[in-house]
């Protein structure tokens, strides 16, 4: 059971072209935004889709083929896990943000 903890997997699109960040250290770090839709008939009778955005960071190698192979609304199925942390932002003000670290990619569609 200890492998189905903290995991997540999630099949979206792509909301921005990925951010590439080379780090002093020489590693490579993708960051993007990913939409994954759910329809449903609401109580009314209507055809609803609920959109739900993820923050989606990648290291090393995933970042690599991310930076080479993926562009703003691409069709992707990633696994990872959620982390959650906390940044002071340009004025000062505590923000906090969840991330998922993707560490599988698998590219969908065309």
């Amino acid at each position: 059971m200890s492998t189905l903890r903290n995991k997540v997997q999630l099949i979206g699109n792509l909301g921005n072209d990925p951010e590439i960040i080379n780090l002093e250290s020489g590693k490579r770090l993708a960051r993007f935004n990913l939409a994954t839709h759910y329809n449903y008939t609401n109580n009314k009778g209507e055809k609803t889709t609920d959109t739900q955005w993820h923050n989606i960071v990648a290291w090393g190698k995933t970042a690599e083929i991310i930076e080479k192979y993926l562009a703003k609304g691409k069709e992707v199925a990633i696994e990872g896990k959620l982390n959650s942390r906390t940044y002071d932002d340009k004025s000062g003000i505590k923000r906090y943000i969840t991330e998922v670290v993707c560490n599988e990619l698998v590219m969908l569609g065309k």
